[in-house]
Formats: C-alpha cells, sequence, structure tokens
C-alpha cells in the first residue's frame, strides 16, 4: 500500500512538488475525462493511506465532469481523501459535484489558499502549496 498518492492536473503537479514523498498521476492541462482515460486503471491497482485529488477545474462544457469524477473516485481505495477545491467562483459545476462525492464518501474538501495564489488566480504560490502540502498530512 502506498502511503499517498497525488491525482489531477497542474494544482495536483505542483501539491506533488511540496509532497515529494507521494507518488504522483498528474499533468499540466489534465480535466477529468483525460485523466480517466489515462490513469483511471493504474491508480485504482495502488491503494494508498492518503489520496489527494486535483480535477475538474479543466472540464469543459464536453465533459460530465460529475460522472467522470464519481467514476474516477469509485475506484479509489484509501484511508483518507481530500479534494482539492477548483472554487465555486471559477469552476461552480466542478466545485458542487466534488462537494456531493467528498460529502458521500467522507472526504474532506480543501480551500486553495486565497492568501497564496499567483497572479492568475489558478494556481497557488509556492508556499500555498506547502499550505496545500501541510493540510493533507
Amino acid at each position: 500500500m502506498l502511503d499517498c498518492l497525488i491525482i489531477g492536473d497542474s494544482v495536483a503537479v505542483g501539491t506533488a512538488q511540496a509532497r515529494p514523498e507521494c507518488v504522483s498521476y498528474a499533468k499540466v492541462g489534465w480535466n477529468s475525462r483525460s485523466w480517466n482515460r489515462d490513469y483511471l486503471t493504474k491508480a485504482s491497482e495502488k491503494p494508498a493511506q492518503t489520496v489527494i485529488i486535483s480535477l475538474g477545474a479543466n472540464d469543459h462544457a464536453g465533459i460530465k465532469t460529475e460522472s467522470e469524477l464519481r467514476k474516477m473516485r469509485s475506484t479509489i481505495q484509501a484511508a483518507r481523501v481530500f479534494w482539492i477545491s477548483p472554487g465555486k467562483e471559477r469552476k461552480p459545476i466542478a466545485q458542487d459535484a466534488i462537494e456531493r462525492i467528498a460529502q458521500e464518501y467522507g472526504d474532506t474538501v480543501i480551500p486553495r489558499p486565497q492568501n497564496h495564489m499567483s497572479a492568475d488566480g489558478i494556481h497557488p504560490t509556492g508556499r500555498g502549496y506547502k499550505i496545500l502540502g501541510e493540510q493533507t498530512k
């Protein structure tokens, strides 16, 4: 069993840099459908104590976000699961789906650290990623 697995998009990539002890299946620009296509089977074969998820922020209108996130979450085997929020103001559909799924599974949703965001308003700063890393330990 892995100690920690990080899955998702560019925010997951940054979080993995703050948590180098974790195995990471993350790639800049990934949406939930792409992640499921490329890594769903691999990740489902790796139970972990902790799983950190950052997906949904890159989903577009052609992706059934809640369905894709549910498919992914149903395969996760973990003692604790943390979702990094894409933010209701930026991605309300993804945020609502994440909150519903997390509640059903007893997972924790972590907001992006608003006082430590880069100029794009999407990605945390280096300090922000360290905060996310600490919040998921």
